[in-house]
């Protein structure tokens, strides 16, 4: 078809129009930072931290701290009582209400320049995918996103929405026709309401893209099943593409494939209120540096890195990409034509490839266990997960880890890992322990724990069916963008799951 054939044009200029900046990416940021700088030096920000006389990085540590929302709120205050010209020239058109954990909801601003770098970053994740592959067949399909409600408040000086249903006011008119779920299905608030009302809408459609976080597509599928009592290749025979981002897919892919009832091929995304960050832009992938995602350094976004385990020193080293090594965690701090300056946004990454920068989120630099100076992070847990669910056949739809202090009488302190299986393994021991040798090889301060018998190897508790979604309802974040953290240094949340006795 026509739509298909112009699709595959389009995706070839657009392919070499990003690698040419990804072949230079030093003067690609350089550009980006100038241009940061110029264009908010007559802010209130740029006054108060004297950007006229920033000329190098440098200079910009010098002025600029390390911040994260609590740090930036007092400029956030006065946009949002109508101040222009504060954070970034003018007015925001936006706020990206997202739940803060600390300072309760925080808003992000979205400017007229930050808004189409957004827009354009999803777009060419799909591009490059057809410019690989040849496979633009999708667009002549249905699409889904499964996303936040697109409902806007515009009581206060600025809009203020989820950042899901802000993108969703911005879709090309050429995709609209295209794409499900209805306007006024999206506005549903309550998750499961929502889930069961798109099923019935995309039922009879012809579904070949489907994008969400996985553990809600997850829910979709299982209700497109009990509605049909089919696989979803079978209700879907054109599905061909999964568009993620939010979580790792690979603890999910199994059990995803088996509710898919075959392969799909998939597009990870790194999205977020304060800026579109990176996409997959390799599917075959020959060797580890194709590993990961596309950094984009062209989006109206500076990057600088702190090594995570540095972190909480009192003047950890700020560095940019000209300075990072391949396998290190880092905590990711931006600067952006939305007008969050020195920004720390909470993720942690690490670097698959130099040449260009490809990245892999590592999980969050407040979400690890570490109890006795293990410093275990989020990527360790879902590949040591992924490594035992591949050798076993066990299918997983949730999980999260924390450890247990204060075991019984007798008994060494444990990770412990709360699991919701869809498959149970046929020896539960034999596969705690699987997981427990993968993660005594990522980490070596673990290894030492459990050699030393400071720990004893982990222990799995099976969280009963919907467990999770049943704490996610509890704390009003069941759908969305919200997602379980994978693990956390305290009980807080699992002493909220009902388990399996």
């Amino acid at each position: 078809m026509l739509k298909s054939y112009l699709a595959k044009i389009y995706a070839r200029i657009v392919a070499k129009q990003v690698y040419a900046w990804a072949r230079v990416p030093y003067q690609t940021q350089d550009k980006v930072f100038k241009k940061l700088i110029e264009s908010a030096k007559n802010t209130k920000f740029g006054r108060d931290h004297q950007f006229d006389k920033i000329r190098t990085f440098h200079d910009f540590k010098d002025r600029v701290p390390v911040r994260d929302y609590e740090g930036l709120k007092e400029y956030v205050e006065l946009i949002r009582i109508g101040k222009p010209d504060i954070l970034w020239k003018g007015k925001p058109l936006y706020f990206a209400k997202t739940s803060g954990t600390t300072s309760g909801a925080k808003y992000i601003p979205i400017t007229k320049d930050s808004m189409p770098c957004q827009i354009s970053a999803a777009k060419e994740a799909l591009l490059l995918y057809i410019a690989e592959t040849g496979k633009s067949d999708f667009v002549n399909g249905k699409m889904i996103f499964l996303q936040g409600s697109p409902e806007i408040d515009d009581s206060g000086k600025v809009k203020t929405g989820r950042l899901s249903g802000i993108v969703a006011h911005f879709v090309p008119k050429y995709l609209q026709k295209n794409r499900l779920p209805s306007w006024e299905t999206n506005c549903i608030d309550d998750w499961e309401t929502k889930v069961d009302a798109i099923v019935k809408e995309t039922v009879s459609e012809d579904m070949r893209l489907i994008s969400g976080i996985p553990s809600w597509v997850q829910m979709y599928f299982e209700k497109l099943i009990e509605h049909e009592g089919k696989k979803v290749s079978e209700i879907f025979p054109n599905f061909n593409l999964f568009v993620y981002g939010g979580v790792n897919y690979e603890p999910y892919r199994q059990n995803m494939e088996h509710l898919i009832g075959r392969k799909v091929d998939s597009i990870e995304l790194f999205p977020a209120s304060e800026g579109f960050f990176a996409y997959q832009d390799i599917q075959h992938k020959k060797s580890s540096t194709d590993e990961g995602m596309l950094l984009l350094l062209n989006s109206g976004i500076f990057y600088e890195f702190i090594v995570a385990d540095d972190f909480y020193k009192e003047s950890p080293e700020r560095i940019t990409i000209r300075d990072v090594k391949l396998g290190v965690n880092y905590v990711m701090i931006i600067s952006t034509n939305a007008g969050l300056w020195g920004y720390n946004i909470g993720d942690t990454i690490a670097f698959t490839s130099l040449e260009p920068f490809r990245v892999i989120v590592t999980g969050r630099i407040k979400h690890f266990i570490s109890a006795f100076g293990e410093h275990v992070i989020g990527k360790e847990v879902e590949q040591a997960l992924q490594y035992a669910v591949a050798n076993t056949g066990v299918k997983i739809k949730e999980f999260t880890v924390a450890p247990q202090v204060n075991p019984g009488p007798g008994q060494l302190p444990y990770h412990e890992w709360f699991i919701e299986f869809e498959q149970e393994p046929e020896d539960l021991k034999s596969f705690s322990s699987l997981i427990d040798q993968e993660m005594q090889r990522q980490n070596t301060y673990y290894f030492d724990l459990i050699e030393g018998k400071i720990l004893q190897p982990l222990i799995i508790s099976k969280v009963q069916k919907n467990g999770f979604d049943q704490y996610m309802r509890s704390v009003g974040k069941l759908g969305g963008q919200n997602k379980i953290p994978r693990l956390a240094n305290d009980r807080k949340i699992v002493d909220q799951l009902h388990l399996i006795d």
